[in-house]
């Protein structure tokens, strides 16, 4: 009697321990969603922007003669892409910053002089009021002129592609498995030289990244027994910052630009023994042939072409 007793106790507390251990789990997840009434603190502390192999590309070119003074009016995003929806629908795909990047990409290359002209208004207004400041001091009144460029640099982000390719693969064997899908989208830049004395394109190069993100899924589903289900899930998703793809992007055209001015003649090396390097080899060959990979440099070998002849200005050659 004491034994039936007994077994009826258990089964009932049976399913109010589940129910139990129920509401402490959502009560758990409750407070997880409750706001932090302190700001998060940072864990980690501001670094550099890592640099891409065009970057390393870049501070190995051979010194020039004579660096090119050039100015950027703009890098556009000529697009028109926005981010899918529900991310945002006036968030745009690429990044607005182009210009800054480009100007940088130009310092490190050790050939260009950047000047500014995006901010040339603030510019200007700063210098007018360093002229009206009158206050006796010579070197406030004797403003130098402006340094005048021999090129401007132009162009825009003209294409991202999504969903270039996609793809999945997935196993499951006795309610364990695992699952991975990828996909692939592309973004172009187009950047060319403009001699201002003509208006001439001295040169035009377009330049498209690859943009990879992955996502890995391990699954369990499986009975312990015959009233117990088991089941687990956990993935991990890893996209390639869209700005660092657009910033080698642009980084490889400015070398690509600079090589093709230095093969026409519109600026020449410092030591004319540079010409073979192994760098302006790679991209030269790189510009003859639309399958060679200038990062890893594998390529069937083509001859050293002759940089043509020229003076190192900016004059298009006839």
């Amino acid at each position: 009697m004491n034994s039936m007793y007994d077994r009826r106790s258990v089964r009932t507390s049976r399913p109010l321990a589940r129910g139990a251990l129920t509401l402490a789990l959502l009560a758990t997840l409750g407070a997880c969603a409750v706001p932090p009434s302190e700001p998060v603190q940072l864990n980690t502390a501001a670094t550099l922007t890592p640099p891409s192999p065009s970057t390393r590309d870049l501070q190995l070119l051979p010194p020039p003669r004579g660096k090119v003074v050039a100015a950027v009016y703009g890098f556009r995003d000529q697009t028109g892409q926005y981010k899918p929806s529900p991310d945002s629908s006036f968030s745009t795909s690429v990044t607005q910053g182009a210009a800054s990047m480009l100007v940088k990409a130009l310092k490190d290359s050790g050939w260009f002089t950047p000047v500014e002209r995006e901010s040339l208004q603030e510019l200007l207004t700063e210098r007018r009021i360093v002229r009206a400041t009158d206050d006796g001091r010579p070197a406030m009144t004797d403003v130098p002129p402006l340094l005048p460029a021999s090129i401007i640099l132009d162009g825009g982000i003209i294409a991202y592609e999504s969903n270039v390719r996609t793809g999945g693969i997935g196993a499951r064997f006795l309610g364990v498995g695992a699952s991975t899908q990828y996909r692939m989208d592309q973004v172009t830049v187009n950047l060319r030289s403009i001699d201002i004395r003509t208006g001439a394109i001295l040169q035009s190069v377009s330049t498209t990244k690859t943009i990879f993100s992955y996502e890995v899924t391990p699954n369990v589903y499986k009975f312990v027994n015959y009233t117990d289900l088991f089941e687990f899930e956990a993935g991990i998703t890893a996209n390639e910052p869209a700005q660092l793809s657009v910033k080698e992007a642009i980084e490889a055209a400015v070398i690509h630009l600079t090589v093709q001015g230095l093969k026409d003649g519109n600026w020449r090396l410092r030591n004319q023994e540079d010409w073979n390097a192994p760098i302006i080899q790679r991209y030269l060959a790189a510009a003859e042939s639309d399958v060679y990979n200038v990062v890893q440099g594998q390529s069937a070998p083509t001859p050293a072409l002759p940089p043509d002849s020229g003076e190192g200005s900016t004059r298009p050659t006839s």
